[in-house]
């Protein structure tokens, strides 16, 4: 019978007790939501954040983000939940949970900035009897090769008196069907040991975990997800190129095809990839084959046909445009939802903002709609509009000489901007009947 090391048995038995303190390093659309969770559990949970404004926010039980409410933040808080900067204070919790960005750099290549330099900060406040795990989405390798060294050089032996996992987050923010309990969970660990450390750790909170061999197969396994809707999607971004050529409706294809029980899949096209996922993660794929002598040719032409997609829309409403006898230089351009995705106010790698800095460049007046971002935000690596959002009537439609449906939020009103809009280019197949003033893209 093989026995358990005191420290791990020590540590399960936290987790299992709810007597663990859960550290939660990065509070932004998937900490925040874990931090909630573990609070709702019974856990005691410190959120750590270099932001002093969200700090501060959520100490004064304020939600910065749209589809978390203030009742289960103010429940968190009555738990005991703390937010703070004081990254020593790493030490005082027996798990450390990292869900920092893993964004590009401007070469297209991945930045670790965020989980490396978060990591060495908390290096030097580590103790024997924890377990860290990471949940950014990186390159297979990333927990054993850059994670592994930084914790071993404290001297802890990992496996035995520290526990490192990757366990990749799944959030899919506004979707009502999941939740953080009710997503499937994957976690793999450095050893065996820290597999089984890391299953108590969210086995408490999650309804599902389902454990892999090794690290890199749960950081493979992250990639394939994200890969396989951005190859779909590219699939279905150049087949909507084909079909409009041909006259065709793609989306009455897709729903056609949809009707099919087995072997297909329905994907929409859109204006381009938007959100922290999908535009992202692939580049880390193709970037850690090249270390292994292979080419990933499918995924990145995937990438390049989503990339394309924000000068297609363009070139669509520059003709559109041209057949009213209108130029998009001197043009007023109302684009419709500037979050990456439906009923959310994220926008991280939105596609509107592109289409906004391409329409401005030509030379068009652009203004912007959306009910979840009042204020257009500073963004890493875009321009910056001094915009807020436009109020939707029948006078402000009217005023424009596009409308450019760029993601179609539930709470527009459709037919208002249908009866009211000179020009509107759908991207999002909203307007599924024909009609002279629509033009898809």
């Amino acid at each position: 019978m093989m026995l358990v090391p005191k420290s791990q048995a020590d540590l399960i038995q936290r987790f299992e007790e709810k007597t663990a303190i859960i550290g939660i390093v990065g509070l932004g659309y998937v900490g925040l939501p874990l931090v909630l969770r573990y609070a709702e559990r019974g856990y005691k949970v410190i959120g750590f954040d270099i932001d002093l404004e969200k700090v501060e926010q959520l100490q004064s039980g304020r939600s910065y983000i749209k589809h978390i409410g203030k009742d289960r933040l103010s429940a968190a808080l009555d738990q005991g939940f703390e937010a703070t900067t004081d990254f020593t204070r790493a030490s005082d919790v027996d798990a450390l949970i990292l869900c920092v960005p893993t964004p590009l750099d401007s070469h297209r290549e991945p930045d670790l900035s965020y989980v490396l330099d978060t990591v060495d900060t908390l290096v030097p406040n580590l103790r024997a009897n924890q377990i860290m795990s990471l949940e950014s989405t990186t390159y297979p390798g990333t927990t054993d090769e850059e994670l592994l060294p930084r914790v071993q050089s404290r001297g802890f032996v990992v496996g035995e008196d520290f526990f490192l996992v990757y366990s990749p987050e799944r959030e899919d923010p506004g979707n009502a069907k999941f939740s953080t309990s009710t997503i499937p969970k994957v976690c793999g660990g450095y050893s065996a040991a820290c597999l089984e450390v890391g299953l108590a750790l969210y086995g408490q909170v999650i309804d599902q975990v389902v454990p892999v061999s090794s690290t890199r197969t749960a950081e493979m396994t992250k990639l394939l997800e994200n890969i396989h809707r951005s190859v779909n999607i590219g699939l279905v971004n150049e087949m909507k190129i084909v079909a409009d050529r041909m006259g065709i409706d793609i989306h009455e294809v897709i729903r056609a095809a949809a009707t099919k029980p087995f072997g297909f899949v329905p994907y929409y096209p859109g204006p381009g990839l938007g959100g922290h996922c999908i535009p992202i993660d692939p580049f880390y794929l193709t970037w850690k084959a090249r270390e292994y002598g292979v080419s990933t040719r499918f995924i990145e032409l995937a990438g390049e046909v989503n990339s394309n997609m924000p000068d297609y829309v363009i070139a669509k409403l520059t003709d559109a445009l041209n057949r009213r006898r209108k130029s998009v230089n001197g043009s007023s351009v109302l684009v419709l939802g500037i979050a990456y995705k439906k009923n959310v106010d994220d926008m991280r790698e939105s596609p509107s903002v592109i289409l906004m800095e391409k329409l401005t460049a030509l030379g068009a007046e652009v203004a912007y709609s959306d009910p979840f971002v009042p204020v257009f935000p500073k963004l890493r690596h875009h321009a910056h509009f001094d915009l807020a959002s436009v109020e939707l009537t029948a006078e402000v439609l009217a005023g424009f000489d596009c409308v450019l449906v760029a993601t179609d939020h539930d709470e527009f009103d459709f037919d208002l901007i249908l009866k009211h809009g000179a020009l509107i280019v759908d991207t999002r197949g909203r307007y599924l009947d024909p009609d002279a003033k629509v033009v898809r893209a």
